[in-house]
Formats: structure tokens, C-alpha cells, sequence
């Protein structure tokens, strides 16, 4: 914009604090409540979420279940390994998750929301992605099953709030985003064991999240670090009876980039455990902005960290030198997921999709 004075960006140093008590409880309150909500989804992109209503009881039995899941031995873990799955669904030893093209020091079992697979064939090759998790037999991890889904099942109706909250504080209809997703919604989850981080590593690297919003539950030890515009890595502690909740690269893309998903890590000096739910909608879902009032894509002009913010590097591009956020955007989510597995899985993809490589 020819004679605008780009305003300084703001460099946040604490994570604000969203309660969900008064977009629930007062309706009178809920257009001045969702502005806010994006307001600080604007200027930093994370905030710690309060009065969500899922039980404490519930939270704690899924982290029993989780950690009773990663106390299995290797051998009994390995019968669902990620790499037996064309899907990318299943466990992973630590280190055999790359983000931008760095070893990540965790280990992880990844599930997805189950829908039909397409053909093996199926192209564009993004179809392929939907399809079956894997699953312990119930005699292995009696009830692990059950409470995965429940969990995933609690986490899609929280998301599908938040969206609607971010829809409203955007000016535009509740079911703005929730009429994009398509018929077959895919989201993914991630439970998480860190072991101590090695020095100079990082449990996870530096990285955007690939879907519209994560809800990510941590379990009483810290070590998430979000990346402020000044280059300084801002603790994101763990705060009882909250979930964490931060932007992903489809909500930046949909936005025209008003909504910018934040650079986040792990680093970690003792045993952590967690939990990530990545929102996303059908896989083929057109990430095309949305039409938005044009005060937003004004405020996006003057603002260096919205107007120049990119996306993670894909495979072919970190093969070449390139790092970090400096990508153009997918133009379905099919893709854009599709680019996070190739770079993030290479050996999946030799062993299911060598002619893809």
C-alpha cells in the first residue's frame, strides 16, 4: 500500500488466558468476547484455554491410558508401527519424526479420524491419507481404544466451539468455518512421550501445525516455547485444568494470513508426556481466503509479521537448502497435509508410495 507506515509488530512475552465462561453463559457478551478472542489470536497466535468443561476425571483417565500405552514394551508397540500403515497412523521410536528436516527427540503414536480409504491408486495422492488407524488388540491395552475415541470425540465438539467463536470475532456467521469442512472431516491426534531433551536437540523443532486450530493437553511439565516476532523463545507453561490452544497453517491461508499460525517447539530437561488434537476438515477442502471485511487485510498490509508470514518448507524445498516457514500455501488441505508427511515421514513413503518419492 504505497505511502502506508508499517506499524511495529508486537512482540508478545506471556501467553493470555481465555475463559469460555462468558461466551457460554452470556449471550449479550459473545460478539465483545469473541473479539477479543481474536484479537489475541491475531497478535499472538496461542492462548491458554479455562473453562472448557471437560472433567478432570476424564482428563486424568486418558493420561493413565496414555502413559500405560508408552510403558508397553517396544515389542508389544511395534505391532502397530507407523511404518506398516500407508495411512502415516500408528507408533514411532523416538527419532523417526523429522520437522524441518531435523531429528525430533519423541515418541509418538499418531491416529487420525477413520474414514473408508480410497483406492491405493487414488490421486491426487492426498486422497490416500484417509483411511483405518491402528489398534492394539483390546488383551494388550484393555479399554485404550474406547478412551482415544472419546477423547477425540471431546476435542472435535471444543473445536468446533472455538471455530465458532473465531467465525464471530471475524464478522462473520457462526458456521462460517464449519460449512467449509466437507464431508468427511479429517483430524489427527498425537500422544506423546518426551524423553529429556538431548543438549543442542529439541524434543520437536520448530515448526507450524498443518490444520485450522490444535488443542494440545499438557500434563504438568513444561518445555513448549512459541517464537515471538523479536526471534525470542516465550515459555507456554502448563497451567492445571487448561488446554493450550494455537493456530495452524489452514486458518492462516483461509484468513489471507490476519490469523497467523505461530513457530513452536519442544525442549524439554525431564520425562513429558502430552497430548495434540489438529482440527481439520475434508481433505479436499479449498484454502482460498474467505471473503473477510477489508479492515483485516489492511491491518495485514502494515503489519511485516502477518503480510511477510510463509509456511513450512515441503520436502523438494528442504532438499534444496531451504528451512523453516518460507513456503507458499497449499491450495487444498489435502496437500498441505500431504507436504507435512512426505517431509516429516520419508521413509513411510518409500516403503508405500516409492513411485511418489
Amino acid at each position: 500500500m504505497t505511502g502506508t507506515t508499517l506499524a511495529p509488530t508486537i512482540a508478545f512475552t506471556d501467553i493470555p488466558i481465555v475463559s469460555l465462561a462468558m461466551w457460554r453463559q452470556d449471550p449479550s457478551r459473545r460478539q465483545s468476547f469473541a473479539e477479543q478472542v481474536v484479537k489475541a489470536c491475531h497478535e499472538v497466535g496461542f492462548f491458554t484455554l479455562v473453562d472448557h468443561g471437560i472433567d478432570d476425571a476424564f482428563i486424568a483417565a486418558y493420561f493413565a491410558a496414555l502413559e500405560s500405552f508408552f510403558a508397553l514394551p517396544s515389542a508389544a508397540k511395534a505391532l502397530i508401527d507407523k511404518q506398516q500403515s500407508p495411512h502415516f497412523r500408528g507408533w514411532e521410536q523416538v527419532g523417526a519424526e523429522l520437522t524441518d528436516n531435523r531429528v525430533d527427540y519423541r515418541e509418538q503414536l499418531d491416529l487420525s479420524t477413520e474414514h473408508p480409504p480410497y483406492p491405493p491408486d487414488a490421486m491426487p495422492p492426498y486422497l490416500r491419507l484417509d483411511g483405518p488407524n491402528q489398534w492394539l488388540p483390546e488383551s494388550v491395552l484393555p479399554g485404550f481404544h474406547s478412551i482415544v475415541n472419546d477423547f477425540l470425540a471431546r476435542m472435535g465438539a471444543l473445536a468446533d466451539e472455538l471455530m465458532e467463536i473465531l467465525a464471530v470475532g471475524l464478522g462473520l456467521e457462526r458456521n462460517a468455518f464449519r460449512a467449509v469442512f466437507g464431508e468427511r472431516p479429517l483430524s489427527f491426534a498425537k500422544l506423546i512421550s518426551y524423553p529429556p531433551t538431548p543438549p543442542g536437540q529439541a524434543g520437536v523443532n520448530g515448526h507450524h501445525d498443518a490444520g485450522f486450530l490444535t488443542i494440545l493437553l499438557q500434563h504438568g511439565v513444561g518445555g513448549l516455547q512459541a517464537l515471538n516476532p523479536d526471534g525470542d523463545w516465550i515459555d507456554v507453561p502448563p497451567t492445571p485444568d487448561a488446554f493450550v490452544i494455537n493456530l495452524g497453517e489452514m486458518l492462516q491461508s483461509m484468513t489471507g494470513n490476519y490469523l497467523v499460525a505461530t513457530t513452536h517447539r519442544v525442549i524439554t530437561s525431564s520425562q513429558r508426556y502430552s497430548s495434540a488434537y489438529f482440527h481439520g476438515p475434508d481433505l479436499r477442502t479449498n484454502l482460498h481466503p474467505i471473503v473477510l471485511d477489508p479492515s483485516f487485510a489492511a491491518a495485514v498490509q502494515v503489519s511485516p509479521r502477518h503480510r511477510d508470514a510463509a509456511f513450512m518448507a515441503k520436502r523438494d524445498e528442504l532438499l534444496a537448502g531451504e528451512s523453516g516457514t518460507t513456503s507458499a500455501p497449499a491450495p487444498v488441505f489435502g496437500e498441505q497435509m500431504w507436504n507435512y508427511y512426505v517431509r516429516s515421514y520419508p521413509e513411510v513413503v518409500r516403503l508405500h508410495y516409492p513411485d511418489l518419492m
